[in-house]
């Protein structure tokens, strides 16, 4: 479609189109902008799961949907050189979620590694998705490569009548979960929150590592 044809459909000057939005690959900028802005304020606004490992998966789930049935949407922000501002906050829903996790002592390793791995796990399973035609596409893809994210970076839930996880992933979740509360230890001054938190997270790294 060209600027012209938008331009009459929305009943305006095509100089209008230009002055507003440059060209039409600003225009194109600009829309996907406001339908990623849409669905990321819808997903800021789901209830939470009371149990946070269920909610990341709901909000995988809802993500690899999405971008499966806007597949030009996916694509197109996918190839601007920087990161746009709907996909920034999709990303910090994703990092409240992963602080739920952490906060309830479940993590094992930083959130920033955790955000960073499920970040990477879901882009390349929708990338590889959309590489294939939709009735040939095995869906229970995007889910196995959460369930291998999962396990690698969350300990498993005590359950009465189950093994409870070793002490070294106890640590690392422990670790972790302290992490998540230093920025709101009381009685601490902003200098001496830093060091503990640079204390944790290179505890937390050296963990990671081994």
């Amino acid at each position: 479609m060209t600027t012209r044809a938008v331009a009459d459909t929305a009943g305006v000057q095509a100089p209008t189109i230009y002055r507003l939005f440059g060209d039409k690959d600003g225009l194109l900028d600009a829309v996907a902008e406001h339908v990623m802005a849409e669905y990321v304020e819808s997903k800021a606004r789901t209830p939470e799961n009371p149990d946070p490992v269920e909610g990341l998966r709901a909000g995988w789930r809802s993500q690899i949907e999405f971008s499966l049935t806007h597949p030009e949407l996916h694509l197109l922000l996918g190839t601007r050189s920087r990161t746009s501002p709907a996909t920034e906050a999709g990303i910090g829903v994703l990092r409240d979620r992963v602080h739920r996790i952490a906060v309830a002592g479940r993590l094992l390793v930083s959130e920033e590694r955790a955000v960073e791995m499920i970040h990477a796990a879901g882009t390349g399973a929708i990338h590889s998705l959309l590489e294939i035609a939709p009735d040939a596409r095995d869906h229970g893809l995007a889910e196995a490569m959460l369930d291998a994210v999962i396990g690698a970076i969350v300990a498993p839930a005590h359950t009465h009548g189950h093994a409870r996880p070793g002490a070294s992933v106890e640590v690392r979740a422990a670790a972790v979960t302290f992490a998540a509360f230093v920025p709101e230890m009381p009685a601490l001054t902003p200098s001496e929150r830093a060091l503990l938190a640079e204390w944790v997270d290179r505890s937390i790294r050296s963990a990671q590592a081994g």
